[in-house]
Order: structure tokens, then sequence, then C-alpha cells
């Protein structure tokens, strides 16, 4: 997501946010949020991106990393069909059926909200997005109020990424079930946020003396609503699983990373005695 096309479509995305959070004068957005304010979004400027994005053709090194492809694949509606394998198939529970080319709506994925998340089992697989071998790629949509999981399926066949299918399941059917329910119930209930958190949590983050600076220390379960996020993703989050390498675990790195910010927030979690613990967080 450093070349030059995809700056392009940040800086977009910037100017679009911007105009949401302006038309909303009721809500307050944090200088410093990664996720924004995406309750209202102006959906004519929506339009106008993809309509930007059309209109440039996708350098044929977009095909070379999955990051780069995507981007291109969410804002770009003819690319989108362009590359999806159809008749695709829908697989839900055991039942599998064939969507045809006129059936298909454009998918945006996480382009509207102006971030996207991971959820890895360790920081290796944090560095897959840069590995111009990986040749398989699941786009999760994780509805966590409706505990359902769609996971969109791509390839790279001849050298193009291609959508190849769509799996529907229940979180519990999902590899990161257990970790899933926990994180929704840890977004939504802050006492049980301080209940999760590990004694002590180690903390990286801005220094508020120097904007250039960053601190590290130790946060007490006491003092964790000085520190903690002002703003979880909730309701629906994206996961992006580069390759085939991933299971369950007793680790894992929840990561949210801004389009048009270039900011990033890490939360590290650990399972021990059947309990995640929040362990450390790195903003």
């Amino acid at each position: 997501m450093k070349k030059a096309f995809v700056f392009v479509i940040a800086a977009l995305l910037c100017s679009i946010m911007t105009m949401q959070m302006t038309s909303c004068t009721d809500k307050k957005v944090g200088q410093d949020s990664i996720i924004g304010d995406s309750s209202v979004r102006d959906t004519s400027a929506l339009d106008s991106l993809e309509s930007i994005i059309e209109e440039a053709p996708m350098p044929k090194t977009a095909d070379e990393l999955f990051d780069d492809f995507v981007f291109n694949f969410a804002g770009n509606s003819k690319l989108q069909r362009n590359r999806i394998v159809f008749p695709l198939p829908v697989t839900t529970g055991s039942k599998t059926t064939m969507l045809q080319a006129n059936q298909w709506r454009t998918e945006h994925f996480f382009m509207q909200q102006g971030y996207y998340t991971l959820i890895c089992d360790n920081r290796r697989q944090m560095l897959l997005g840069k590995d111009t071998s990986i040749c398989h790629v699941v786009v999760e949509k994780i509805l966590l109020s409706k505990k359902s999981v769609q996971q969109f399926v791509f390839d790279r066949i001849k050298g193009k990424w291609m959508l190849t299918g769509i799996v529907n399941q229940g979180i519990g059917q999902n590899r990161n079930a257990s970790f899933l329910n926990f994180y929704n119930k840890f977004a939504n209930d802050t006492t049980f946020q301080i209940a999760s958190l590990n004694n002590p949590v180690k903390f990286t983050g801005p220094d508020p003396d120097d904007d250039f600076a960053t601190m590290s220390g130790e946060i007490a379960p006491e003092t964790w609503f000085a520190f903690a996020p002002t703003d979880m993703p909730r309701g629906l989050i994206y996961n992006i699983m580069y390759g085939k390498n991933y299971g369950g675990g007793n680790e894992k790195i929840f990561c949210m990373r801004g389009i048009a910010n270039g900011q990033e927030m890490e939360m590290t979690f650990k399972k021990n005695g059947g309990k995640w613990k929040l362990t450390k967080i790195v903003q």
C-alpha cells in the first residue's frame, strides 16, 4: 500500500472523510482516532471516488501484492466484475449455489469506513501482506452483532487476483471463534474490559509532551481508561488472511490500520486458563 496509486486513493478517502465529519456537527471525532465517525456516509462522495478510480487503469504491478489489488477491486465496480470467476460458488453450510454475473452487487469492503483490521496469530503473519509469493487470500466480513462471517476467497490465477468463492458461516464455525466472541464483549462492555486486562498491560504510545516521540510503560487496571482507545470497532469488522497457515492459537494480535491517515494500533491478547487477556497495546 505504499505505491503511488494507493496514496492517491488514500488522499481521496481523506477528503471524503473530512466532508463526512464537517457535515455532522453533533458528532465529535478525536483528532488521533483511527476509526473516525462512520455513522454518516457521504454516498455521493464515495460514488465520485469510484468514478475516479475507474478512470485510472489498475497498474499491472497491483497484482503483485494483494493489498494493492484489493483497493482497486473494492473501489472499481467495472474491474470487480472482471475479476470474479462466474458463476461464483457461494457456500452456506453444506449447500453451494452458483451466483451469476447479473446477480452480483458491488462489494466495497472496508473502503467506506476508512480503516481495516487484521487478526493475526503472531507477528510473522502481519508481514505476509508484503509477500509477493502469496497466491491465496481470504477477506472476512465479520458481523459481530449477528454472529456471522462472510469469507471472500481470492486466488491468483495466471498472475491475476480473482475472487473464486464466497463462504458464509456462523462465528462458531470460524477458526477465530473463541477470540471473536470474546472481542465482541470486550469492545462493548467496559466492566468486562477491566476484568480482561492483564496486570499490568504493556503500553507504547505517543508522548503527549512531544509530537515526534513515543513513550512506553505499564498500565494498571485502575488507570486503563486514561490510556484505552477512544473508539474500538464494533458490530462489523474485517480480517484479511494471507495464505493458508492460520490456526486457532492462544495469542491474537488485533491490528487496526487507517486507510487515509496511515495510523495504526495493535492490541495483543493471550489466552490463559481458558480466558483471554489484553497484555499489550501499541498506539
